[in-house]
Order: C-alpha cells, then sequence, then structure tokens
C-alpha cells in the first residue's frame, strides 16, 4: 500500500473517530457529598450497561510484608456482606442475566458487572453494599488465602515468563512500589491474616477514594440519582497519606538470569520511561506509544519481519509500553529465540534495531501506518461498552481526566517522525536498562498443576 493510499485510509479512519464520539456523546460527571464521583456515558446501540467500581488503590500501595493484600481482598470482596451471604452477589448477576468480575493491578482495584438496563439499580445496591458492609471473617480468609496461594503457583511460579517478569521489576526498582508483584510474594500470603485484608478494606475502601463508571444504554440523570440513593448514603473516612516513592537514578545496566523449566530461553529487556502527566504539555510519551508500535504494532512490524521473517534469529518478538500509570513507566522489548539460537543473539539483533532506527529514523509511510493503526483501534475500542468503561477507569485512576481521552489521540495523531527518533535515542540508553534472561532447565523438573478452585480472573 502506497503513502497516498495510506493517507487516504488515515483521513477516513479519523472521521469515523470524530463521527463515532459524537454520535454516543460525551462523558458526564457529578460528585457526590462523600466524594464519590460518578462518571456515565451514553451508547444507545444496545439495551445494556456496563458498571464499574475503581478504587484508587492497588498493589503499589502496600507496605514490605503485605505484598499481595490488594488482590487479596479482591477476592474476600465476593465472600458476603451483613446482609448479602457468601456467592450470593454472583448469583444475583447471572440470575439477571450479566457477568461480573474484578481484577486488581498495581494502580487500582476494579469491580465490574455487564448487565441488561433494567437490572442497573441491583448492581448499584449491590456493590454500594459490599462498599460498605463487607464481611472479612478468618473462617472465609483462611479458606481463600489458600486459594490465592495456588493462584500464584499456577500463574507465576509455574510459568517462566512471568517469572522473569516479576524478576525485572524487582531488579529494576529499588525503591518505587513496582517492584511488589500484584499477587504478592509467597512469604507474605503464607503469613497474611484476616486482619490485613480487613486492615486494608477500612484503610482505601471509602467513597472518597473511589469512582464509578457507567456506560451504554442509559440516561446520565437517572443514574445519577441511582447513584445518590444507593451509594450516597456511605460516609467519607480521611485517607492515609500518601507520600512520594521515586526511584532513584539508575546508574548502570542491571542483569538477571532464571533459571526454569522450559524448552527455550526468553529475553526481556526493559527501559525507565516517562509516562503521561500534562496531557498538553507532554510529548515524550505519544512518541513512545508511536515507537513501539513502529517496533511492534502488527504482523508487517520492523522487529517482526527483520528478526522473525528474515533472518529467523526468533520465533516471536515484541514491543511494548503503557503511557497510563499513577507510578513509573518502561519501555520493554522481549522474544524467544529460534531453536539452536541464544538470548544474546536476539539481544544484540535487538540491539542493532534500535540502532537502525536511531540511525535511520522512520519512514513517512511507517508514521502514517501506526498513526492509523492507533485511531483503528480507537473506533473498535468505542464499539464496546466495555472498552469505553475500561478506557474511562484507566485515565482517571493515572490521575488524568476522561475528557482528556480524544486530546490524547489528537496528540498521537501529531507525533512526528524526528520525535520518534528522538525518543528512542533518549531512553533506549543502557544507564536504564534492566535485563533478565531465562534460562532453560529440563522440562522433567515441572510440576503440572490443575487450575485452583475458585480462580475468578
Amino acid at each position: 500500500m502506497g503513502i497516498r493510499m495510506f493517507r487516504r485510509l488515515f483521513a477516513l479512519l479519523a472521521a469515523l473517530a470524530v463521527s463515532a464520539a459524537l454520535a454516543q456523546g460525551a462523558a458526564q460527571e457529578r460528585k457526590l457529598a462523600n466524594g464519590l464521583r460518578v462518571i456515565v456515558k451514553e451508547d444507545h446501540r444496545a439495551p445494556t450497561v456496563v458498571h464499574m467500581v475503581w478504587y484508587v488503590a492497588g498493589s503499589m500501595d502496600e507496605v514490605s510484608g503485605e505484598s499481595g493484600v490488594a488482590h487479596v481482598l479482591e477476592h474476600m470482596m465476593f465472600k458476603g456482606t451483613k446482609t448479602v451471604k457468601s456467592g450470593v452477589f454472583s448469583r444475583r448477576i447471572a440470575a439477571a442475566g450479566g457477568r461480573e468480575n474484578a481484577f486488581t493491578s498495581r494502580d487500582y482495584t476494579a469491580y465490574f458487572q455487564q448487565v441488561p438496563k433494567a437490572a442497573l439499580p441491583l448492581v448499584l445496591r449491590l456493590e454500594a453494599d459490599r462498599m460498605s458492609n463487607l464481611l472479612v471473617t478468618e473462617a472465609e480468609f483462611s479458606r481463600e488465602i489458600k486459594v490465592v496461594m495456588e493462584e500464584r503457583r499456577l500463574r507465576t511460579e509455574d510459568q517462566p515468563h512471568a517469572l522473569v517478569s516479576e524478576a525485572l521489576n524487582a531488579t529494576a526498582y529499588f525503591a518505587h512500589p513496582y517492584r511488589r508483584p500484584v499477587i504478592g510474594w509467597m512469604n507474605d500470603l503464607e503469613n497474611m491474616s484476616h486482619h490485613d485484608a480487613r486492615n486494608w478494606y477500612a484503610r482505601w475502601y471509602v467513597p472518597n477514594n473511589a469512582f464509578v463508571v457507567v456506560v451504554g444504554d442509559v440516561k446520565a440523570e437517572e443514574v445519577f440519582a441511582l447513584a445518590q440513593k444507593y451509594y450516597g448514603r456511605i460516609k467519607a473516612r480521611p485517607l492515609p497519606e500518601r507520600k512520594p516513592q521515586l526511584e532513584p537514578e539508575q546508574r548502570g545496566a542491571r542483569r538477571v538470569v532464571v533459571k526454569a523449566p522450559a524448552e527455550l530461553p526468553y529475553l526481556l529487556m526493559g527501559w525507565k520511561c516517562p509516562v503521561l502527566r500534562d496531557v498538553d504539555k507532554d510529548w515524550q510519551p505519544y512518541a513512545l506509544e508511536v515507537l513501539t508500535s513502529v517496533l511492534d504494532g502488527n504482523e508487517s512490524a520492523r522487529l517482526n519481519q527483520s528478526l522473525v521473517r528474515n533472518s529467523r534469529i526468533a520465533s516471536s518478538v515484541g514491543a511494548g509500553y503503557d503511557a497510563t500509570a499513577r507510578g513509573a513507566g518502561m519501555c520493554y522489548l522481549d522474544g524467544t529465540p529460534s531453536q539452536g539460537r541464544s538470548a544474546a543473539e536476539l539481544e544484540t539483533a535487538l540491539r542493532a534495531e534500535l540502532a537502525r532506527l536511531v540511525e535511520g529514523g522512520v519512514s513517512a509511510e511507517e508514521l502514517e501506518r501506526v498513526k492509523a493503526q492507533v485511531v483503528a483501534s480507537q473506533i473498535f475500542k468505542r464499539d464496546s461498552i466495555f472498552g469505553q468503561a475500561m478506557e474511562i477507569g484507566q485515565f482517571e485512576t493515572a490521575g488524568l481526566s476522561h475528557q482528556d481521552i480524544d486530546r490524547v489521540l489528537d496528540r498521537i495523531k501529531a507525533v512526528s517522525a524526528e520525535q520518534v527518533r528522538a525518543v528512542a535515542k533518549q531512553y533506549f540508553v543502557d544507564d536504564d536498562l534492566t535485563v533478565v534472561v531465562l534460562e532453560p532447565q529440563p522440562l522433567e523438573r515441572a510440576t503440572p498443576r490443575p487450575a485452583p478452585p475458585g480462580v475468578r480472573h
């Protein structure tokens, strides 16, 4: 496809994005007296609605010795309240024709339901109930902590790539709380009590540390009235002081080897990079988004073309970056060497691709293609009410505003080839680099485990 065709496609997708946004309308927001913010986005294309509660409390708010407590509390939120017995929450959502789940990250913990629009009052009532009336009993905790420990074994300790990722964070960060895994260290889980989970709930699960996102076939004023009815009665409480936890300057590359049962080596490289703080003043995060898409935006992107299809030094390769986070940012390159090739060879090849980009920049055609992909992904995201709710929540928890979502898209579309080259040169340097290599061990050492009962996500 030539550059003219890409420009036509880019213009078409941009126009579609604008028309999609206009058709759905902007999100509306209201703040209750107790500090809870309610954000509503009307989308009347189907008679369904997504309701999400976001608590601005994730693993980065934990302290040493209590890693994993945010995720454990997420599990406990399904174990009953003073008025709703354990398991009843999920059964009522299912009976209403809906689905529900939750997830914990470094930055937040979120709970969601997608239901027919007639079931929205039920959802608000149930969520408001467990925001204020959760029971964290020793008996329920003792059962659930075993599920969480088995989840850690299944999803981290038995997964070589997960061990590599965990090792990279623990090595890259000395002071920043991102060094701790979301699921927690096993020793902390083994020594956790129901008091730890209860204290976490009392500390962070308050309306003035949360916001509600509702997207779907609703009227904003009706949602605000329901929110006032159910959430408005919950009292605000003082929040703990959050002190800055800045990572000291890195003073050279860091390297770690992880040994685990696996067929092939695996390489993960991470460079400390900035995240988005000011939508209008920052430009580096937008350029980094474009840069990683140039390297790994699709099957025809640079890394896949050069290292998988042409030289065949890798069986898989990728690049990653997330511009929205409460804490520190990082850009990643990773890959699995082809049979008979080493992680060291793959690292050399990845470095060569970065050097080629810094020296030669990106072509106009590459730039247009990547921008078209970004706009297209935004359009596809807006076809899903769940995707819209997720985007709003992630922006808000990162300290940004949902009102900036379209502005961010405009800024990405304005990124120049020189800005892409500049961020590659500035941030992909050894002083900010952490490298973790998986050194395969015999597979007979691996112990397959069945999925633990009670794991929800």
